[in-house]
């Protein structure tokens, strides 16, 4: 002790030199705040001088005193001692720390003076989660708009420090400015150089997230220029048309930016005043005879006078002549040097003699060019000036049909245009049986029953577009198919509110497709050729000595508006299937094919039946469950389980403007019957179903149209925009198109609402000369701020021969029913084994259930639950999937896989027991 108690009574402070310091422990190094990285110990170290003993408190209780490291040294400068302790905090202390506040230590430092505390120094254990709180969203904007991409990075500790990234490198600051501290990325005016793939960087001393890309797109809308100036009239006289244009180039539009909206033509009426000839008026009265024996008279051109760029008057405005018939004599001659009326004859007869000599010589060398170039007839072209060949002209090289499809056609091989390969639905059936070679009949009535109307093409026209105030030649205009088509209102709206604009919807009589056939207990498949609509009896859905004749049959003469009250459209044809008092004992497997594109979920697609009263009454929501009907969607058609009889359609609500449906493309061809140099290109628009192409190549065939391109898809937005049909490339040496012509459009209503109906516009050709047999141009066929499609056009315009080659693919089928085995796929025997193996219930539960999972039928299980036979009906769902394939490998798959399941729950419950 440096306190000592001195004698008599008094207490005598005593300094020894023995160590003992004069000032309290000063810390030259404290504790700091660490973080533990995965399963890392952190040191925690204190350094104080002079002490004699430091120790480290945590969360308030001693650390004991071997867990401590400690080191001494003086001081060289002070000579004092200056110790350092550390110690080591590993992530099972924190974790295993419970308190309301962070893990915490801190040092207490003594000397002979008393003690000294450190601060708290806080262990965390560090982490950085792997989601981000909210990702960037990809966004496009307008040229100088304002671009705003929110990033909130992952929970973490420490913190997590952001970046941006722009396609993957990191982001300069110019333009750039963060927002209070959120992370938000803004760039106040967006150039075009700002479009990119932008990323969200978190970092920490953990881990490095990334998250989700934004696209960000800067588009520039287009812009009109200026007008040009008018045109000159187009008449030199009388009442003409004037025009001036601009065009979509200020600026143009770029990355998706509108295009712009208005007319880039306006036409306007001129009158222009024509000219007026002069006329001579009336010769004057003779002057008096003068000195020299001379007499004048005059006339004026005012009768009338020339107007507006008119002819002046031909001859003398003044004539003289000797007044004593030629007697009078002057310097001892005869005057006759006056210009008699007869003298100004004689020179207008030669005048006008020559002009009808060059008149003559004109006609005469016209002939000769006309039939010299009747004997170059045999080059394959009209002669022309060579310099119109390096005028900017290039040489055509025609090609002719594509010998490779069948669909197309040539001199010498013409298709069946009653058909289309490019579809997939069930047409034929494929039992082995009935592979054998069908005999050749007519496609447009392949049974007595199956009643076809011959149909001519022809619609009302569609109102020309904005930009042309004159009317067009009539065959140039949208028209439909059947020439006897009525308006009848039609509304869609959506809930009170239109979604769409209100169009017009088409009600004609359309073409009576029917099948019919006898089932009985056996069951079997009715088919409506080459139109996709089929129907599955199964085995035993008839009673037994009981037979009933079913028939299906496509008609929509009444296709008027789905709902009054939804933006409803017909996305199939309507398909009704009978009797009406049919009985059976378990529901019937109907396919039907739509044209709705379902990749994405842009539609709320309904199943619905019409009513007594011809309205349209919802059966289910194809994404609902239900126990009184089954649906199965597919890309291109519908698989329905149905128990009662009656008429049924797909329909749809777009439930954006994304919402797209398909459409099918075609061109067809044939010379113009009363001019034969012309030839008629007609472009159709269809829904993609088969039964509404069939309608088209019906049409076509009794007109003798030629199938000149194979049909294309192509898909149709509910954004509001038109549907536009152009003709491009045409030789313009060969071949000359009406004027304004060249570009025709269909309305948005018109496509969007067809229900079932083909659209179809025309162009009439005419060619320079008959040497001209080759047609070579491209059509174009897009939708504003949509997709756009190319029909390439190669054919010969020379009538081919009448006779048709037939040939028959799958999709030529005539064969509408088979009853029996041989209608499905799965031999019966094994079809009620199976039924009776899964019908069974089970420890687990109904192994029908399995069996639905592992065919990928496991949606709307309710409906299964409430069948007498669940494994029978998911089975015939499974007929109608395959019907085309006719594949049981997939089946035998499943069963396979089953087996093996349960197979593993056997051996699970005899360990267990």
């Amino acid at each position: 002790s440096c306190f000592k108690r001195g004698g008599r009574g008094k207490l005598v402070f005593r300094l020894f030199f023995c160590g003992c310091s004069g000032t309290l422990p000063h810390f030259l190094e404290e504790p700091v705040d660490a973080y533990i990285v995965k399963s890392n110990p952190i040191k925690l170290r204190c350094q104080a001088r002079p002490a004699l003993q430091i120790f480290f408190k945590c969360n308030g209780e001693w650390v004991h005193q071997s867990q401590h490291m400690s080191q001494e040294h003086t001081d060289m400068g002070t000579g004092l001692k200056i110790r350092e302790v550390m110690i080591n905090v590993s992530r099972q202390q924190v974790e295993d720390f419970h308190g309301p506040e962070d893990y915490w230590c801190l040092c207490v430092a003594w000397s002979h003076l008393g003690t000294s505390k450190s601060r708290k120094a806080t262990v965390r254990i560090a982490y950085l989660r792997k989601n981000f709180e909210q990702d960037p969203q990809g966004t496009e904007v307008p040229l100088n708009g304002m671009i705003v991409l929110h990033c909130r990075p992952p929970e973490g500790v420490p913190v997590a420090e952001v970046e941006w990234l722009k396609n993957e490198e990191p982001l300069s600051s110019e333009g750039v400015v963060e927002t209070r501290g959120d992370h938000n990325l803004i760039i106040s005016e967006a150039r075009l150089s700002d479009s990119g793939n932008y990323t969200c960087v978190a970092n920490n001393i953990v881990a490095k997230r990334r998250s989700a890309t934004a696209t960000v797109v800067v588009y520039v809308n287009g812009g009109w220029s200026s007008w040009t100036d008018w045109s000159p009239c187009n008449v030199r006289c009388g009442r003409g048309v004037q025009k001036r244009s601009r065009t979509c180039t200020n600026p143009a539009p770029l990355n998706g930016g509108a295009f712009c909206e208005g007319m880039s033509v306006q036409k306007s009426t001129c009158n222009t005043l024509c000219p007026v000839d002069g006329g001579w008026g009336e010769w004057s009265e003779w002057s008096v005879c003068s000195s020299d024996c001379e007499r004048q008279r005059s006339r004026e051109c005012t009768a009338p006078e020339p107007k507006h760029g008119g002819r002046l008057c031909d001859g003398v405005a003044v004539a003289t002549d000797n007044c004593t018939g030629g007697l009078c004599t002057q310097n001892r001659k005869l005057i006759h040097d006056v210009k008699p009326q007869g003298v100004e004859n004689s020179s207008d007869v030669a005048l006008y003699s020559g002009l009808a000599a060059g008149v003559v010589t004109v006609v005469l060398l016209i002939i000769a060019v006309t039939l010299y170039r009747r004997s170059q007839s045999e080059y394959g072209v009209d002669v022309i000036d060579s310099s119109a060949l390096t005028g900017g002209f290039q040489s055509f090289s025609f090609k002719t049909s594509r010998q490779a499809n069948p669909l197309l056609i040539n001199s010498s091989m013409q298709p069946d245009l009653t058909v289309s390969r490019t579809y997939t639905s069930p047409m034929c059936f494929q039992d082995s049986i009935d592979k054998e070679l069908m005999a050749e009949r007519s496609l447009l009535d392949p049974l007595p029953d199956l009643k076809v109307k011959d149909l001519s093409i022809a619609s009302p026209g569609v109102a020309e577009r904005a930009e042309y105030h004159v009317m067009s030649h009539p065959q140039t205009f949208p028209r439909g198919l059947a020439p006897d088509y009525r308006a009848v209102g039609t509304t869609l709206g959506r809930r009170g509110k239109n979604l769409f604009t209100p169009q017009v919807s088409l009600t004609p009589s359309r073409p009576l497709h029917k099948a019919t056939a006898v089932f009985g207990h056996a069951g079997g498949r009715l088919v409506v050729p080459n139109t996709g609509i089929s129907l599955l009896v199964p085995h035993g859905g008839i009673a037994e000595d009981t037979t009933w004749e079913m028939y299906m049959i496509i008609n929509q003469e009444d296709s008027s508006t789905v709902s009054e009250e939804e933006a409803e459209i017909f996305l199939s044809p309507a398909v009704t299937y009978g009797p009406p008092g049919l009985d059976l004992s378990c529901p019937i497997a109907m396919t039907i094919a739509h044209c709705a594109e379902v990749a994405a979920d842009n539609w709320t697609i309904r199943l619905k039946r019409q009513t007594q009263d011809n309205k349209w009454e919802e059966v289910m929501s194809v994404d609902e469950e239900s126990t009184s009907c089954y649906c199965l969607l597919e890309a291109q058609r519908c698989h329905v389980l149905l128990e009662h009889p009656g008429r049924y359609t797909l329909v749809g609500e777009p439930l954006n403007q994304e919402a797209a449906k398909r459409l099918r493309l075609a061109v067809f061809g044939s010379p113009d019957t009363s001019n034969s140099l012309g030839f008629t290109l007609r472009v159709y628009c269809v829904d993609d179903t088969p039964d509404a192409f069939q309608e088209v190549a019906v049409g076509e065939r009794s007109r003798g149209g030629r199938l000149l391109e194979e049909p294309k898809m192509m898909l149709f937005r509910g954004n509001t925009f038109s549907l536009q049909v152009s003709i491009q490339d045409v030789p313009q040496l060969l071949w000359s198109i009406k004027p304004f012509t060249t570009c025709q459009e269909f309305s948005f209503s018109q496509v969007w609402a067809s229900n079932q109906r083909p659209l179809q516009c025309a162009f009439s050709l005419e060619r320079y000369s008959h040497s001209s047999s080759q047609l070579s141009c491209k059509i174009s066929i897009r939708q504003v701020k949509g997709e756009e499609q190319i029909l390439q056009v190669y054919t010969s315009v020379v009538e081919s021969e009448k006779g048709v080659v037939p040939f028959f693919t799958q999709s030529d089928c005539t064969i509408i029913s088979q009853t029996g085995s041989r209608a499905f796929k799965i031999p019966l025997s094994i079809r009620q084994r199976i039924s009776a193996t899964f019908d069974t219930a089970n420890a687990k539960g109904k192994d029908w259930q399995l069996l639905a999972q592992k065919l990928h039928i496991d949606r709307n299980l309710c409906y299964f639950a409430c069948q007498e036979s669940p494994s029978s009906v998911i089975l015939s769902l499974w007929e109608v999937q395959h019907q085309d394939s006719g594949d049981l490998d997939s089946l035998a798959s499943a069963l396979e896989e089953i087996s093996k399941v349960q197979l593993d729950l056997m051996m699970y419950t005899c360990v267990g027991v």
